[in-house]
C-alpha cells in the first residue's frame, strides 16, 4: 500500500517542488487515514488546505481506494 501511495504522491511532487515545497508520508492508521508532513513552503502556504483536498487527497484516493482521508499533521 505504501508503494502505491508514494507513486501517487510522486505525481504531485513536481508541482509542490516548483513552489518550494514537498511532502512525506508519516503513517497510515488502522482506520485507513494517511498522515503526511508538508515540507518547505507548503507548511506556511495559505493554499495548503486546498492543495491537500483537491490535489493530494484526490490523487491518493484514486490510486489507493482503501485510503479514506489524507491529513497533513503540520498545518
Amino acid at each position: 500500500m505504501i508503494a502505491k501511495i508514494e507513486a501517487a504522491l510522486d505525481t504531485m511532487r513536481p508541482y509542490l517542488k516548483a513552489d518550494g515545497g514537498g511532502i512525506e508520508v508519516v503513517e497510515v492508521t488502522d482506520e485507513n487515514v494517511l498522515h503526511v508532513n508538508l515540507l518547505g513552503s507548503c507548511k506556511t502556504c495559505p493554499m495548503s488546505y486546498q492543495t491537500m483536498k483537491a490535489g493530494i487527497e484526490e490523487a491518493v484516493k484514486k490510486a489507493v481506494p482503501e485510503i479514506d482521508k489524507v491529513i497533513a499533521i503540520n498545518i
